[in-house]
């Protein structure tokens, strides 16, 4: 099931990495949030003729950077991403739906082997004509999701009961810019 994208020229949009970001946050020590990105990813969004759309996207887990060398380097390890037997997560999109004058994309989620179904609010930031290349469209999406359903389950108590040096929930943001293939 999809909904019609009625204002983008139907063909591929491909995102451009140089205009895009891939964010996430989560709570560290229970009373603040580490942010970092990912800086290894492609994607594309299909708007079909009869104005039905759909997405895909990859991420080299690997391209993990949140400005920490010590931390990146956890990050990449069994405790958490696993990049070396998982090194992409992937999105595959399974329907979009109007919210107002948002959207919101339904897909599968793949990290570390495990697929979950995650929901992107989307907010269409419009089309412009580009810069003598075609047409470019951006967006800008959010979704919450719990590292322990894609198996990131490790759990690093902080003294005294006093809670978990990372916490369970991640958002992960995106800020996307697209562009018309030709």
């Amino acid at each position: 099931m999809s909904t019609e994208i009625k204002t983008l020229t139907p063909g591929t949009w491909v995102i451009d990495p140089a205009h895009s970001t891939l964010g996430f946050s989560v709570r560290h020590l229970m009373v603040s949030k580490v942010r970092g990105r990912f800086t290894d990813f492609s994607g594309k969004l299909v708007v079909n003729e009869d104005g039905t759309a759909s997405a895909e996207a990859e991420i080299r887990v690997d391209s993990v950077t949140t400005d920490n060398d010590q931390r990146d380097a956890h990050l990449r390890t069994a405790d958490f991403f696993h990049a070396e037997q998982y090194p992409v997560a992937t999105f595959k999109s399974t329907g979009f739906r109007v919210d107002g004058d948002d959207f919101v994309v339904d897909g599968d989620f793949t990290i570390r082997g495990t697929t979950k179904p995650v929901s992107l609010k989307v907010e269409f930031l419009g089309v412009n004509p580009g810069m003598g290349h075609g047409p470019v469209a951006g967006f800008e999406a959010e979704t919450v999701v719990s590292r322990r359903d894609f198996g990131i389950d490790i759990d690093m108590p902080l003294p005294d009961g006093g809670g978990v040096v990372v916490g369970d929930k991640i958002t992960l943001s995106l800020e996307v810019e697209v562009g018309l293939q030709s």
